[in-house]
């Protein structure tokens, strides 16, 4: 799964109550090394060898397509800045939190995005084989029986003056399943392969080839789209041929809807968009291959 060979990768999950909104979205320093310090001994509980590792928390409220994006960047991040922070006995606790209301740059929430779930990341790091342990361990008992101890959402409360429904650990694995189950429910699931594809094997090739949804390929670390008007959407076999105009008018505004709709998608989990245009459906399949 997404991780590195010496790290892990997770977050801290918290659903807010229907309506709520954060007062904050980052933690102060005081509240933050609390958190970790929390959170480094519920997933103890749960297997006991992550008190032999190493643990640091990013103490800002994400969504979660801030973490689902190619190479992993904010995780990525966070391992370096683990990696860079100073030795104070071992294992170390590490938590990063906010300094005069902003945490480094690298490590900010972007405040445009703001669902009803929010994540904050932590990693793990060690040594190799204790790690891939511990990894396995998580994998197999975070989505069932992860849930965050009670004092650990009361100060996640405070820490961000907010009102929380759930709060439980998933790895990044656990989260992109969850994501695709979301844009499956949202009729977004034809897109999901594309994203994960983006995600686990970035230089591999994906399509979205399903008639009268547009046509989509990923390659070479990008998404590109078939851009096309009326008369050769008409022709591509996008609509049944007894629509009458005014609602084969509405069909393709439906249907270039979807397409912002996709790129839009794409774009937020750090996958560029590019529109291709293409004369033809059948060229299209040639065109968007580059």
């Amino acid at each position: 799964m997404p991780q590195t060979a010496l790290s892990c990768h997770g977050a801290l999950a918290i659903e807010l109550v229907p309506g709520s909104t954060p007062g904050c979205s980052v933690a102060d320093l005081a509240y933050a090394e609390a958190l970790a310090a929390l959170l480094a001994r519920d997933l103890a509980r749960l297997v006991p060898d992550v008190a032999k590792l190493d643990l640091a928390l990013a103490c800002g409220l994400f969504d979660p397509v801030e973490l689902l994006r190619p190479d992993f960047p904010l995780h990525a991040e966070l391992g370096r800045l683990l990696a860079l922070a100073p030795a104070r006995g071992s294992p170390r606790i590490v938590a990063f939190g906010a300094h005069e209301g902003q945490l480094p740059p690298s490590l900010r929430p972007d405040p445009a995005l703001a669902g009803p779930m929010r994540l904050l990341p932590f990693v793990l790091a060690g040594e190799a084989a204790l790690l891939s342990t511990v990894s396995e361990r998580l994998e197999a008992v975070l989505l069932d029986t992860g849930m965050a101890g009670a004092d650990t959402a009361l100060l996640a409360q405070e820490c961000f003056a907010t009102s929380i429904e759930h709060s439980r650990y998933l790895t990044v694995h656990d989260l992109a399943a969850m994501t695709a189950m979301q844009y499956e429910h949202a009729g977004l699931g034809l897109l999901w392969p594309l994203i994960e594809t983006a995600l686990l094997s970035p230089a591999g090739e994906q399509w979205l080839d399903a008639p009268p949804e547009p046509l989509l390929r990923y390659g070479d670390g990008e998404a590109r789209i078939a851009l096309i008007d009326a008369d050769a959407w008409l022709l591509g076999g996008f609509t049944p041929p007894d629509h009458d105009e005014s609602r084969l008018e509405r069909a393709f505004e439906h249907f270039q809807m979807r397409q912002r709709q996709y790129a839009a998608v794409l774009e937020a989990h750090g996958v560029p968009a590019l529109f291709v245009h293409c004369p033809t459906v059948r060229e299209a399949r040639e065109l968007l291959r580059g």
